[in-house]
């Protein structure tokens, strides 16, 4: 789906729906990128809209912080929850605490583990996992071949926090392409996580390269891993010619390493097409009307034959 169009649906249905007035929202961690993109969107569509007004809070990726979050909003009365989990594991509770006090919850970006036992008044808004790391191996796979690495190719995985969902689809999505006859001539020998974080991204890969593994490319999770990945590989005196390194989110960090070409391959996810969605379905599930409980914005291949596509995207 067009980027451009996405965003004006969004902001024609949510014209037309703003009537709560009070929406809390309870975010993993504001000290991230992609969510603080994620968050921004959120805030401007609040802004633009009268009468809605957000009390958002930082659980700090600490999940009995944001257990005690939504039990506030609760007790507040908030008109609606929107939640971006810090353990996806902790969503059923999560879950019963909105029914208990028939506040209306959204999720977002991190898909929910009851995300097939979610009560009417429950909705979750991201893009499907399923897309996201099966675009990135599939191109990784293509670039190899080009290369003429496409017999005996080496990959090491960096993974992102084991707790979350998309971490957990976002690898299996690469077992599984990898598993396919096209790409089954890459080998994973490393597969670690390093949390989403580009700074233990960094450590990783400089522990790989002292432990002395051999690769042709790396496969991360997200973008911040693979930037961490980048620097200790150029800090090791690398050629980054020589390496295949993909990630996922196509942050702004990681086209501008794009531009530089360190970074190979990226995936559109639309942070502030998330956020602008989940307040949406808050909105709306505030008024009682109907919404989808499964919202998807799709993901979408970046690679140096498009970036310019995408640079202003978040």
């Amino acid at each position: 789906m067009n980027k451009l169009m996405l965003s004006t649906a969004i902001a024609l249905t949510m014209v037309g729906s703003a009537s709560a007035q009070n929406i809390g929202v309870s975010m993993a961690l504001f000290d991230d990128n992609f969510l603080t993109v994620l968050r921004t969107g959120m805030e401007d569509q609040a802004a633009s809209l009268n009468g809605v007004q957000l009390q958002v809070e930082d659980a700090q990726n600490d999940v009995g912080r944001q257990l005690n979050q939504i039990q506030n909003f609760v007790a507040s009365g908030v008109d609606a929850i929107i939640v971006n989990p810090v353990d996806t594991d902790a969503t059923e509770t999560m879950s019963q605490l909105a029914v208990e006090g028939g506040i209306p919850l959204v999720y977002v970006n991190r898909m929910p583990v009851n995300i097939d036992t979610l009560p009417e008044n429950q909705a979750f808004v991201a893009s499907n996992e399923v897309e996201s790391g099966t675009l990135q191996t599939e191109e990784i796979c293509r670039l190899l071949k080009e290369e003429g690495k496409g017999e005996g190719a080496k990959a090491v995985v960096m993974m992102g926090e084991l707790s979350n969902q998309a971490a957990r689809q976002r690898t299996q999505d690469i077992l599984d392409v990898i598993a396919t006859p096209d790409c089954a001539f890459i080998e994973i020998v490393e597969q670690q996580t390093a949390n989403w974080s580009r700074t233990q991204g960094q450590d990783l890969m400089s522990n790989w390269l002292s432990a002395g593994v051999e690769f042709d490319a790396v496969i991360a999770n997200n973008d911040e891993m693979a930037l961490g990945a980048i620097q200790a590989l150029k800090a090791a005196g690398i050629a980054m010619d020589d390496v295949v390194v993909g990630g996922i989110d196509a942050t702004q960090d990681a086209l501008a390493a794009m531009q530089a070409g360190d970074l190979d391959v990226t995936v559109f996810q639309n942070a502030a097409g998330q956020g602008q969605g989940s307040l949406d379905a808050a909105i709306k599930l505030a008024a009682g009307e109907a919404v989808d409980q499964k919202v998807w914005i799709p993901f979408e291949l970046v690679t140096p034959n498009n970036i310019d596509d995408y640079l202003s995207a978040n």
